[in-house]
């Protein structure tokens, strides 16, 4: 498309008024100025538009020319994603850091996956067979860890007149040829461009009946996600936001990541690129990155950028659903990406909303969360299923949970995990609140929880749960009254609840075996809790002070199973099992034969 030069009017920070381009469309994306920065189209007027800018304005003036180039805003999706590191606006880090420095030069157009590298492909179609959108023409090893699928593009539908053979071919080489009904030849290369602000295609939505598994114990025993699913961490600073979404990123069960910080602090965006390549993948011990797609957007650069970087991350994970993978999304933090929302419609002279908002602040968070969900792609003879999990940081001022930003959330997102700036203080982590968080999935999932864990498993979960709310409740009397004016078998009750806290929910994210738990290793963990805590309670209402109790030796090993390996563990919960059951078989006997002299003496 022939470009067509207009003109900078005024200048207000990542704003800019422009005139001078007919018939310029809503997000297209637009060259601004001398040094030609990168910014999109956000309000059309008869002779005047608005452009959001998404690099440093300073320095523009008035006059300077402005460039359409009839092209939305979109990435360029195809092998050489995984293991890369980019910029709110797909740019890749490496590449604009070996062409500026350390500080990233205005104007730089860098294209998102690289055009020279040769990737092997392997056809899985022959000439005359007949292909649709989505299906799958080829695959290509990208990594160690994941096969991508190379798949027919929207819109190119009919009957493949030439393939290629197996051999190395650039992103940008034709592959295929696919000559449709009226008779017209689409030639098919690796890469594909996308706008962000459109989600990718889909056959239909199906049921979220499988959960994410995390490796956090506190997560996947009281508010389990679901593949595909929605969940939100809004907690105040200092509770442990950031460092939950690194662990969901580093152990979910997703076949894919992609994180995006978007306005998140440097050093915390800092710690993940350094930490993450080093990072091992549980399931295959390869390198995580090597099935990770990094978005860093930090709080230092521009704020249309940030605002964004989430729209680039969703369909960058869109491009793997469709090629059936289980992908996680984790985008740290909404609020700042509100933020960026906000400051740019004060800039537009938009009606405000609560606390300086836009009113389209809750259409636009559902929009991002919507793009979420388990469904049958378009390929794969209708049959093949991929799924987006996202999952959002909310970082409240003050951690006020009434603000907008986590009302709207909470509004839209089916799981809520709580941080609770009081369990952070006293060093308990992670710091989510058991009892004001929640998970709308628990219904769907317990069919498989069921079959795949244990038919106990909904049973232990709420039996935890009673303790935990009869705990809090007991907290308030012994504040008043002190522990010693509850009966044993309240004080019975206190002490499960304690195991449960400590040596179950508490999990550092530091700890080499620790800081990830299979999910069987939490279901045998749980069960010897709740099976403590009945024996426990069975003794003291035969009597046995509770005092006698705590002094059994298999509590060490029970506050000490969180520690054990991970493909050793069903030995050391059995050996835990036996144990317990030989040392309250001897406390009962004990007491038995105790009080049997004061029996006789009493007769």
């Amino acid at each position: 498309m022939t470009e067509v030069t207009g003109r900078i009017e005024s200048i207000a920070g990542p704003v800019v008024q422009c005139s001078g381009i007919p018939r310029v469309r809503m997000h297209e994306v637009v060259r601004v100025g001398n040094q030609q920065l990168i910014g999109e189209v956000i309000e059309v007027g008869e002779t005047e538009f608005t452009a959001q800018v998404y690099e440093e304005t300073s320095g523009l003036a008035p006059g300077e020319p402005v460039k359409s180039t009839g092209d939305s805003l979109s990435v360029e999706l195809g092998p050489g994603l995984l293991g890369s590191i980019y910029d709110g606006i797909q740019r890749p880090l490496p590449d604009l850091r070996k062409l500026s420095g350390d500080f990233i030069t205005r104007g730089l157009n860098v294209e998102g996956l690289n055009k020279e590298k040769k990737w092997k492909f392997n056809p899985t179609v022959k000439k005359g067979d007949k292909v649709q959108p989505g299906d799958v023409i080829g695959t290509v090893p990208e990594t160690g860890i994941i096969t991508s699928k190379i798949l027919i593009p929207v819109g190119v539908e009919g009957e493949i007149t030439e393939i290629v053979s197996k051999g190395e071919y650039t992103v940008k080489e034709e592959i295929c040829k696919v000559k449709d009904q009226h008779g017209d030849v689409h030639d098919v290369v690796m890469m594909q461009r996308t706008p962000v602000r459109i989600g990718r295609p889909f056959k239909d939505r199906v049921g979220m009946d499988t959960p994410l598994i995390t490796g956090q114990r506190v997560i996947d025993t009281f508010m389990p996600q679901a593949k595909g699913g929605t969940g939100a961490i809004p907690g105040g600073f200092g509770t442990g936001k950031t460092v939950t979404l690194h662990q969901f990123a580093k152990w979910a069960d997703a076949q894919v990541v992609v994180y995006v910080g978007c306005g998140e602090r440097g050093n915390e965006m800092t710690e993940a690129l350094e930490e993450w390549p080093h990072l091992k993948d549980p399931k295959s011990g390869r390198p995580l990155m090597e099935r990770t797609v990094l978005i860093a957007n930090t709080s230092n650069m521009p704020v249309a950028a940030r605002e964004a970087s989430i729209y680039v991350a969703v369909t960058i994970a869109e491009y793997f659903r469709d090629q059936g993978f289980d992908v996680a999304l984790m985008a740290d933090s909404t609020s700042r990406w509100a933020e960026a929302l906000r400051e740019i419609s004060g800039r537009l002279g938009q009606l405000p909303s609560e606390e300086g908002y836009p009113a389209y602040l809750g259409s636009r968070l559902a929009q991002f969360y919507e793009r979420g969900g388990r469904v049958k792609t378009l390929g794969g003879g209708g049959d093949q299923l991929g799924s987006i999990t996202i999952c959002g940081a909310v970082s409240p001022p003050g951690g006020d949970f009434s603000e907008p930003v986590t009302q709207a959330t909470l509004r839209i997102v089916k799981v809520f995990w709580a941080l609770d700036k009081d369990l952070a203080a006293r060093r308990f982590f992670p710091a989510i609140n058991t009892l004001t968080s929640y998970s709308l999935y628990f219904g769907t999932l317990e069919k498989w929880q069921r079959e795949t864990m244990g038919e106990d498993w909904p049973e232990l979960v709420k039996e935890a749960l009673a303790l935990l709310q009869k705990d809090q409740e007991l907290r308030e009397i012994v504040q008043l009254v002190g522990p010693d004016a509850l009966p044993e078998s309240e004080r019975a009750i206190l002490e499960a609840a304690r195991m449960i806290k400590e040596d179950f929910l508490t999990q550092s994210a530091l700890h080499e075996i620790d800081t990830y738990c299979p999910i069987g290793k939490t279901y045998r963990m749980l069960k010897i809790i709740i099976d403590f805590s009945k024996r426990m309670a069975e003794a003291v209402q035969m009597g046995v002070q509770v005092r006698r109790i705590l002094e059994l030796s298999v509590l060490d090993n029970i506050a000490r199973m969180k520690l054990s390996p991970w493909d050793t563990y069903n030995e050391t919960m059995e050996a835990i099992e036996k144990k317990m059951e030989g040392e309250f078989q001897n406390l009962l006997q004990e007491f038995s034969e105790s009080r049997l002299p004061f029996q006789e003496s009493s007769q």
